[in-house]
Order: C-alpha cells, then structure tokens, then sequence
C-alpha cells in the first residue's frame, strides 16, 4: 500500500500566520491525511492537537527544538500534546558542518537529545539541507555525520536539498535502508537559489524516489519551502499529483 501523504506546515507559514484554523482546515479538505508541524503561531500545542482530531489529520511528525536544557519541558509537553512520536530536528549549527571535528559536535549535540527523546518514548530524527554533504577533501560531511550519529536517530531525508548537493537521493534512501521512515517530497529546478514548483512539475525523478522507499517509507511529507507560484495551489498540485500518480495514499 502507498504511504500516506502529510504537509509540512512551515510550507504554508504566511497563510497560518493570517489564520491558522483555516489553513489547516484548507489542507484537511485538499485530502491530506496528516501534517508535519512546524509552530503553532496564533494558538497552543494542545488546540492544534484538537483542531487536527476535529479535521481527521494525524500528526505524522513535529519540527521541533531538541529537549534539552531550558527547553526541556516545553518540547517534552509539546509532544505530549500533539500526541505525537516523531520529533525531527528540522537543522543544528549548520556552521559546524564545514569540518570532521564540527560536525563530530553536531552528532553529540544530537546523540545527547537523543537520550532525552528515548527516556520519554520519543524517536528522534534529523532532516537535512544542503550542506550536510559539504566536501571536506577526504570525505565527506554527511559521511562522517552517519558515522558519529546513534543507530537508533533516524533521518527524515529532504530529497530535494539532497539532489541540490549532488547527491542521489535514491541512493541515499537504498544506503540508509529503515533509518529513513520519512520522506520530504518537493520538485524545482534543484539549484539553491530557485524557486521550487508544485511536485511532478521540476526535474526530481519523484517516482524513483517514493519506489526506492517503498519498504520503509511510513510518510509522504510534501514541502515547499518556498515556490514560484501560488503556494496554496502548489500544495493542492502537489498532493494531487501523488494521489493520481499512484505515489502516495490520501483522504481522497
């Protein structure tokens, strides 16, 4: 069976800051099953944790600060009310990854949440950008990343970013195998500094993505992190596209 279809909320940020009911309740109605949280302006954790219920959403995953420090309790009650599993760390000290030994203080950084996260029945997983693969002459970032990171982290592989690198993001769903039970879906030209497009209207192979994922692939995460069109109508194209496509599972 197809995974099913979530949105990364951050994809529709301007929207929620206007209203946030309504644009959740927009998305609800385009037919995804589930969203991927990324802030609550205008509201709580626990009246978006019912305003998803009301509108048959699941909280597939939570874009989240990592539960340490001050912020501890907070990311930790947030959770609870969402009553979600999933806490992804959506980027950490991105100035790190430009050496081994950096990117070796990231993986602490994340090893040491990741305790936090198991202790309260949480998984915690990374999603990357651009400049995990940065080139450090006899590796590679994201190679020494992997190496240093907890077995049991996963990763929510951002196969748009990952391609702007360089990098198959086939390959790298092959290579990382079940570490990566979430999906990022999003197409564009994949340079930097283009805007991206409604999925299944750029140069991302989207099929040969979601078939490289298919046995450990739990969500289809549709983000645009910004767009050359409307971004409403590319949120409805893209899940429209999954669906007809046959990629992806959705509500209709």
């Amino acid at each position: 069976m197809a995974a099913p279809i979530a949105l990364q909320l951050y994809t529709l940020r301007e929207a929620m800051n206007q209203d946030f009911a309504a644009t959740v309740k927009r998305v609800a109605e385009m037919g995804y099953v589930g969203v991927e949280t990324a802030g609550f302006p205008g509201t709580t954790p626990k009246d978006a944790a019912k305003l998803f219920a009301d509108l048959g959403l699941q909280v597939a995953a939570a874009h989240s600060p990592l539960p340490v420090g001050e912020r501890k309790n907070e990311v930790l009650d947030t959770m609870a009310a969402l009553d979600c599993t999933y806490l992804v760390c959506p980027a950490l000290m991105r100035d790190k990854f430009d050496s081994v030994d950096g990117v070796k203080e990231v993986c602490a950084a994340l090893n040491e949440a990741n305790e936090v996260c198991k202790a309260n029945g949480l998984k915690l997983g990374y999603h990357n950008h651009y400049w995990e693969f940065t080139d450090l002459g006899d590796t590679n970032a994201s190679q020494v990343f992997v190496e240093n990171l907890a077995p049991d982290i996963f990763f929510e592989l951002d196969t748009y970013w990952a391609q702007t690198a360089g990098h198959s993001p086939v390959e790298l769903i092959q290579f990382l195998g079940a570490r990566v039970p979430l999906l990022h879906i999003k197409d564009g030209p994949t340079t930097r500094e283009g805007d991206m497009v409604a999925a299944g209207e750029g140069v991302m192979d989207i099929p040969a993505i979601v078939r490289a994922g298919e046995a450990h692939t739990e969500w289809l995460i549709v983000e645009l992190d910004r767009c050359a069109t409307d971004m409403m109508i590319a949120v409805e194209k893209s899940y429209q596209y999954l669906v007809s496509s046959g990629l992806g599972r959705g509500n209709r």
